[in-house]
């Protein structure tokens, strides 16, 4: 292979590496390391759940005296600030290496290309933006946070042809078969949280956990739009509140004894500004950036799907369509949102399409 595919193929290790942390590394971005040495891997390492340990530390670790004289290939540029741990520019250098090759540029404001500038000062060769397309795309959620004080939004939708999510007597399960179930139990396995509206608690009385076996390690954020603190008290989600982390979002003013209920049954209860629509979801997701959450799937129902849009806070949209029609009177995809002219409707470019079983997941992305 010629250098540059050698960088490429090194580069890929560590995104796949890195992606397997995807949903358990908020609030920092997952990132993956791979070192090599005279032609072969000598260590391995991605971002430890919560982030820490960073995966350049894991990978010097694994590669001990091997790391002297060898590259580093890194998805993100290493951190060059003292936070909880030693910053990974001065980890690099301690250990020897010679070359780091990178994807993507650290968008946060103590890094932003001070970590290669710190790198080259200290004799180390420094080649930036490999693959950086696919390594910006992996801290798409960081990055939302960094510029934008609030997480990554992905948009599930799971319906049929025309639009609908459940017949006229609110029976919705299953509109997919099991692979595209399996594959959106996947996505949420890649997000820090997953958040439904209360109406769809009501109706399904859903777990909303990743439900493969090995698929991830720290238990999925499962959050309820809910501004009158409505969720039953005897709700799968409630119940199962002390194994898999559960929060409330709630206008301020709820009934004070079910918040107290709630909150004795280890729910986490956040108080948000009142809207039209319950809360005010643009202060939400600013109030979970600061809670630590970097990408969120949001599996509506119609209600906060169509609020979400409003609101224009739908950066990602994952449509599930199955093959069959339900027509007028089943429930829509999004209820009414005030849309009156095709200039003010939301659009978005499509990015991937895959078929699963008899369904085809289509992929969105908000026009930049």
């Amino acid at each position: 292979m010629t250098d540059q595919a050698t960088d490429q193929a090194h580069m890929r290790a560590a995104l796949a590496l890195a992606r397997r942390g995807l949903g358990e590394c908020a609030p920092n971005p997952s990132v993956g390391c791979v070192i090599v040495a005279a032609g072969r891997v000598v260590g391995r390492g991605r971002t430890g759940i919560g982030g820490r340990p960073h995966a350049e530390v894991q990978a010097l670790a694994m590669a001990g005296a091997a790391a002297r004289g060898a590259t580093a290939y890194v998805t993100l540029e290493p951190c060059c600030f003292t936070g909880k741990t030693e910053p990974c520019t001065q980890s690099l250098i301690g250990a020897g290496i010679a070359r780091v090759v990178l994807g993507a540029t650290d968008p946060h404001e103590k890094v932003n290309g001070a970590g290669v500038r710190l790198l080259r000062a200290a004799g180390v060769e420094v080649q930036e933006n490999i693959l950086a397309a696919e390594c910006q795309a992996l801290i798409s959620g960081f990055a939302m946070v960094v510029a934008h004080k609030r997480p990554l939004l992905r948009l599930k939708i799971a319906a049929t042809l025309d639009g609908r999510i459940a017949t006229s007597t609110r029976e919705s399960q299953w509109i997919t078969g099991e692979p595209a179930r399996r594959a959106a139990h996947a996505m949420r396995g890649r997000h820090d949280a997953v958040v439904v509206g209360v109406g769809t608690v009501l109706a399904d009385d859903p777990e909303l956990t990743c439900r493969i076996e090995g698929f991830r390690s720290a238990p999925l954020v499962r959050i309820v739009v809910d501004s009158h603190l409505r969720t039953p008290l005897m709700s799968r989600l409630v119940r199962g509140a002390a194994a898999h982390p559960l929060w409330l979002l709630h206008r301020n003013g709820a009934d004070a004894n079910r918040k107290q209920a709630l909150a004795g049954a280890g729910v986490k209860l956040v108080e948000l500004p009142a809207a039209a629509a319950g809360i005010d979801l643009s202060a939400a997701l600013q109030k979970l950036a600061g809670l630590g959450l970097t990408r969120i799937l949001a599996e509506g129902g119609g209600t906060l799907a169509a609020g979400l849009l409003r609101a224009q806070l739908v950066d990602r949209l994952a449509w599930f369509h199955a093959p069959g029609i339900l027509g007028a009177d089943g429930w829509p995809a999004a209820q009414a949102f005030g849309i009156t002219s095709l200039a003010d409707m939301p659009r978005f470019i499509p990015v991937a399409q895959e078929r699963y079983g008899n369904d085809m997941l289509t992929t969105y992305r908000k026009p930049v």
